[in-house]
């Protein structure tokens, strides 16, 4: 069988025109960390931020693209067994890095079209956390990527359990859970490290924020009439 052939094809509205549109930057703002730690709630909070000034900006999150772009094999059933199979993401090693994998290439053409793109998600492996910078630097600029780690000790994000689920991976009902019987592979040198154990949710999201006027990728507050 012939092999598709697949042509890039450039458009003639480019980056810069979105972000000159917008008044901003796009980049990709990468919230990871335990499940718990509070990536989503930071995350949004960041997001309303934004809002608030003006900003053009989309939070993907890691639950809800679970429900859409990346469901599970069960999710899929009514397309029949083998297509559920073929399709679907679990939780294991390969599943997780393909979730990221797919999320990343969204980010990266959010941030194309000149949005602040923030995404929060558990994102244990290094290796895949580099692989989406590496694309998103190589499409745009170096920078453009800015990886957050949202730290929390275990015994913080346990205590949380929102969902339950730590619980459920030490009565051994769910399996390759991160941070219990699955690695969590920390930055090692993030753009941003918030100490999520001992902050509020808001003071961590205004050092998101800081950040993004300070790079740059945003207007500073002054150009707001703050």
């Amino acid at each position: 069988m012939q092999s598709a052939q697949v042509t890039w094809h450039p458009h003639s509205v480019t980056r810069q025109d979105r972000e000159q549109l917008n008044g901003h930057r796009g980049c990709v703002v990468w919230f990871t960390g335990l499940s718990g730690c509070g990536k989503s709630t930071v995350a949004n909070l960041v997001e309303r931020m934004l809002f608030a000034r003006g900003i053009h900006s989309f939070l993907l999150d890691g639950d809800n693209v679970r429900h859409s772009l990346n469901p599970s094999p069960a999710m899929l059933a009514e397309y029949g067994e083998d297509f559920a199979r073929r399709f679907g993401l679990g939780f294991g090693a390969e599943d997780r890095q393909e979730n990221i994998r797919r999320v990343g290439a969204v980010a990266e053409l959010f941030a194309s079209a000149g949005l602040i793109t923030l995404s929060a998600f558990v994102s244990p492996y290094k290796a895949d956390r580099l692989a989406v910078r590496k694309l998103v630097e190589e499409r745009g600029a170096k920078g453009d990527f800015i990886e957050v780690f949202v730290d929390a000790p275990l015994e913080v994000c346990e205590s949380r359990d929102p969902k339950g689920l730590y619980k459920k991976a030490r009565a051994g009902e769910l399996k390759n859970f991160t941070g219990i019987d699955d690695p969590y592979e920390s930055p090692v040198t993030p753009e941003l490290h918030l100490a999520a154990g001992t902050a509020s949710a808001e003071v961590l999201a205004k050092e998101v924020l800081a950040y993004l006027q300070n790079s740059m990728k945003i207007p500073s507050d002054s150009d707001f009439g703050g």
